[in-house]
């Protein structure tokens, strides 16, 4: 009898992203304490060091808190959206906490280009349709984008850049707009490619077995509460 081969199973695609997103948000947190409790070792003296402990966790669990309160009955949990959304956290606070800010001439620059991407992915995966149009794909991720790269820079100069001494170091607003909507443009364009390859096919909200409708037709950005 010839002995039997166990070849060990590879882990899914969704089962990586689950452990990513729950390390991402432990070690946010953890950096995020750290820097509240020794500033000197979070390099965020002067950088809004409150706001980003406070704002950070908000928008890391904005998605389960989501879900939990108005999707979970209609919807599957969307995994990969929450670690997208969970990293640009985790990055900003992990640069800072390295120094790379202040060491690395452009990291300020690669940030604004691949947080802003990262989180338009997010937005497309959560509610566009993956039969969405290239056309609506670049709408839908300009708008996020131009918004969302508007938005930090307004919440980066009330957290701290109005009341330090980094405001000429940062005065380059025109630039990050810039970056941050050519990264939405990037992202949008590179998720929509995945789904034209049958790629994150099932990586947004899917509609429970359960649902009315669900059988019926794919989700869209028309979902109940989404």
């Amino acid at each position: 009898m010839s002995e039997l081969t166990v070849v060990p199973a590879r882990p899914s695609f969704r089962g990586v992203v689950i452990v990513l997103d729950v390390a991402a948000k432990v070690m946010l947190l953890l950096l995020l304490m750290t820097a509240l409790r020794y500033p000197e070792l979070g390099h965020l003296e002067g950088k809004g060091a409150t706001a980003r402990a406070v704002g950070y966790p908000l928008a890391a669990f904005i998605i389960p808190a989501a879900w939990f309160l108005v999707w979970r009955r209609r919807v599957t949990f969307p995994w990969l959206v929450d670690l997208l959304v969970t990293l640009t956290c985790f990055t900003d606070t992990l640069g800072n906490r390295m120094d790379l800010y202040d060491t690395v001439r452009r990291f300020d620059d690669v940030m604004h280009f691949v947080n802003t991407g990262v989180l338009t992915a997010a937005f497309i995966l959560l509610t566009l349709p993956r039969r969405a149009t290239r056309a609506q794909v670049f709408e839908r991720s300009l708008a996020f984008g131009v918004t969302a790269a508007l938005v930090w820079e307004i919440a980066e100069y009330y957290a701290f850049l109005s009341t330090s001494g980094f405001v000429d170091r940062y005065a380059d607003t025109l630039g990050d707009l810039a970056l941050g909507s050519l990264g939405s443009v990037a992202a949008g364009q590179l998720v929509y490619w995945a789904w034209k390859h049958h790629h994150l096919l099932t990586e947004g909200p899917q509609p429970l077995p359960d649902y009315p409708g669900a059988n019926e037709r794919p989700p869209t950005s028309r979902q109940p509460g989404l």
